[in-house]
């Protein structure tokens, strides 16, 4: 027998040595706190959790020789063991075992001299109560309360008591007359050892919705640091060539590269520059042929649905799909408006 429990009697070192087992058999054991759960809460717990975790209560100090016998890193879990404390067995990962046990509380009256885990607010409106003392015991914990219609009534949202401040008594008290519940009852993780490393409750309470946003947000800012930095990789490779096709292909049409796949494109931009240049004929007092004046009024008809695609160039998924779209529109617009490119300017 070690020498922490050579002094202890035997129920004790029987004690000590169940709870090593429990440590030993499992891959976490965390310290959880058991202050103000009713015994009946309890033996709930103990059911909801069967086949997945093991509560195993036993008293500090007994607890200290059993982590101390064990030594190692596991014995920092005696920092975390104050109070009512009891030890929890699972093969879960530590934020499994949080969430289940979060599921496990429920809300109960505030007791005398019980710290307000949140700010506990009373909203405004009616109560259930008559006209009688009930409106000066609310008033005095500072609950604004008035008869009216023939009911009590909380005339404006209080907040009687902030998060981290002691309840009082007559606070306490108001707060069971108005059936608010504000204590969140059940195991609390103080702490859990899982594969020689602790784990707090402050690095267990992940916001999973948050994280998921996060984990798509760097998705998304890693590919397009892919795309814009030319680093290919298999999930890139593809947007960084239709992205550089597509900047090969402008450079092309500004620079009026008569090359056999662009050559629709300068054409198509020279069709649009003439209408433009009829438009600004038109202001003066030039008057357009019928066929120029059909194709002008098509291409400003479709200028606000073109500059939607344009703006979204940038983007390298959607590449292919803007340059087909712009492709038929500028071949629509040669066939309506190349013959007024003559009568302009012949």
């Amino acid at each position: 027998m070690a020498l922490y429990t050579h002094h202890l009697p035997r129920w004790k070192k029987d004690e000590v040595e169940e709870i090593k087992r429990g440590i030993e058999e499992h891959t976490l054991v965390g310290v959880v706190d058991m202050y103000g759960i009713p015994a009946s809460q309890v033996q709930q717990i103990r059911r909801n959790l069967r086949g997945t975790a093991r509560v195993k209560m036993a008293r500090n100090t007994l607890i200290e020789h059993a982590l101390n016998e064990l030594g190692g890193s596991v014995a920092t879990l005696n920092d975390h063991a104050e109070g009512q404390s009891a030890l929890i067995f699972t093969n879960e990962n530590p934020f499994k075992l949080f969430k289940l046990l979060e599921k496990t509380k429920t809300k109960m009256a505030a007791k005398p001299g019980e710290t307000a885990p949140e700010d506990i607010v009373i909203p405004k409106g009616p109560t259930s109560f008559k006209p009688g003392p009930i409106v000066g015991e609310l008033q005095q914990v500072g609950i604004p309360a008035a008869i009216e219609g023939g009911k009590v009534k909380i005339r404006e949202t209080k907040t009687v008591v902030k998060k981290g401040e002691v309840i009082n008594k007559k606070v306490a008290e108001a707060l069971v007359k108005l059936g608010v519940k504000p204590m969140d009852v059940g195991l609390i993780l103080q702490a859990a050892y899982y594969r020689e490393t602790i784990f707090t409750p402050d690095l267990l309470a992940i916001d999973e919705e948050v994280y998921a946003n996060n984990i798509v947000l760097a998705a998304q800012q890693a590919f397009n640091l892919s795309v814009n930095a030319v680093i290919p990789t298999r999930l890139t490779v593809a947007a960084i060539i239709g992205k550089a096709v597509s900047e090969a292909r402008n450079v092309g049409v500004e620079a009026s590269i008569y090359e056999k796949d662009i050559v629709d494109l300068i054409i198509g931009r020279a069709q649009r520059e003439m209408l433009a240049v009829a438009l600004a004929a038109q202001g003066r007092g030039f008057e357009l042929d019928e066929a120029t004046l059909k194709a002008a009024s098509a291409a400003t008809a479709a200028a606000p649905a073109a500059a939607a695609p344009a703006a979204a160039e940038d983007k390298a998924e959607d590449k292919a799909e803007e340059e087909e779209t712009e492709e038929e529109k500028k071949e629509e617009d040669e066939e309506g408006g190349m013959a007024g490119l003559g009568a302009l300017f012949g």
